[in-house]
């Protein structure tokens, strides 16, 4: 059956750590709020929105005084359940998306498959040295927090690059413009699931 309506998610996450609230459109205009208390990641899921189209609300205060990976990977996990959400039984997508992004001397390759089944292959090689405060190495378990809640099989490799800020950017940008495309409706499957199993999901 086709998608009716419109294609949105809401997610609230709390725990003794963490408060986090995602909302996302999947058929938006790229519009975005995000205040996570972290201002490169922040900067981050703002790519995400402006180039996969999305519109993306994300609310989020964590034990930043601790470490900044509580928040990162809870948002996440919100992020990946509010696509999730609005996807719901994954009729009529492409399912499959792909992107090959350059960013001055940087070029990643991120490809996605929403089949339902989470995984992630990560070659990302970021410099230790944090991004404006950022820790580089929390791009993967943000990523694998996602993917395992978006229930997406998600691949990210960086062909080649040096600086930090673009290798992180263009690996969201990608991440942004593979889910575009795979979440996008394809009109000749006239809302018919995009498998021949009967049902995209784990398993």
């Amino acid at each position: 059956m086709a998608n009716k309506g419109p294609r949105t998610g809401k997610v609230s996450r709390k725990t003794a750590e963490t408060e986090v609230k995602v909302e996302v459109n999947l058929d938006g205009s790229g519009a975005f709020t995000v205040d996570t208390g972290i201002p490169f990641f922040d900067h981050m899921l703002a790519q995400l929105a402006r180039h996969g189209l999305f519109d993306l609300q994300v609310e989020a205060t964590g034990d930043l005084q601790v470490d900044l990976h509580h928040t990162v990977e809870d948002v996440g996990l919100a992020l990946g359940a509010a696509l999730a959400e609005a996807l719901g039984a994954r009729a009529g997508i492409h399912r499959y998306g792909s992107a090959l992004i350059p960013f001055d001397e940087t070029l990643t390759e991120v490809a996605v498959d929403l089949s339902g089944r989470p995984y992630l292959v990560y070659n990302l090689a970021c410099p230790a040295t944090p991004i404006g405060g950022f820790d580089p190495t929390l791009v993967k378990e943000f990523l694998h927090a996602f993917a395992v809640e978006a229930g997406a099989n998600l691949h990210v490799n960086g062909r080649y690059g040096g600086n930090g800020h673009h290798v992180v950017e263009s690996c969201f940008k990608g991440l942004a413009r593979a889910l575009r495309q795979a979440v996008s409706l394809d009109p000749r499957r006239a809302g018919a699931l995009p498998t021949t199993k009967g049902r995209l999901g784990r398993g």
